[in-house]
């Protein structure tokens, strides 16, 4: 069975390059490309495009990969099942994969993969698996593994959950560098959103954050 694959990038080379590496493989063909999100919706919901599988950037000017998932995803046309969607991204940023699994991303692939992991990755979104990049799965496995335990976010909800992570872990008493460890990111990426925690509760410092945190329930 043949593959049918569309192309989702504002990058023409990007796009020219992932065709490149596809169109020689004997059970896959590019069926069609698109440079937006709108693009994408108007080709495969509205223009009936029929395709396997969708690769598609997380982030492009005017409606975003994440904003176009749902319309694609629940595109049902006769005889035909929807279109399953692979995003490939520059960044392997935890709230940007968790919003595209959120909105029926069935895989994410940074960009720059191997030419043999995107066709397998391919292979696979399209036989009803999920794929991830290894770091990206790596990233997951922290993130979900300390999310999953953390009390209602009633008590903080100007931060994202990544930021109710790292300010759970403060009120453990972990420093930056354990933090980093513990949820596989770079030390200045800790930092960034430790800055963005003090800014959003309006401390100027640890100790004052970690009173606030744990008189909300967090760090127990």
């Amino acid at each position: 069975m043949t593959i049918r694959v569309f192309l989702v990038d504002d990058h023409p080379l990007f796009r020219a390059g992932v065709r490149l590496a596809l169109e020689d493989v004997e059970d896959m063909e590019v069926v069609g490309e698109a440079d937006s999100g709108e693009e994408a919706v108007q080709a495969l919901v509205h223009e009936r495009v029929r395709a396997d599988v969708v690769l598609m950037d997380v982030q492009m000017p005017g409606s975003s990969g994440v904003s176009a998932l749902p319309a694609i995803t629940a595109a049902h046309h006769p005889g035909a099942e929807a279109p399953r969607v692979l995003m490939m991204s520059v960044t392997d940023d935890d709230d940007m994969v968790v919003a595209a699994l959120r909105a029926g991303a069935h895989g994410y692939l940074l960009k720059g993969a191997p030419r043999t992991e995107l066709i397998r990755a391919v292979r696979t979104v399209a036989g009803q698996g999920a794929v991830f990049s290894p770091t990206v799965a790596a990233r997951l496995s922290g993130y979900f593994s300390a999310v999953h335990e953390l009390p209602s976010r009633a008590a903080f909800p100007q931060l994202t959950e990544r930021e109710r992570q790292i300010l759970d872990l403060i009120a453990r008493g972990y420093t930056n560098r354990r933090i980093a460890r513990e949820l596989v990111l770079a030390e200045k990426t800790v930092r960034n959103h430790v800055s963005h925690v003090f800014a959003k509760l309006q401390v100027s410092d640890r100790a004052t954050a970690v009173v606030r945190a744990r008189d909300a329930g967090l760090g127990v």
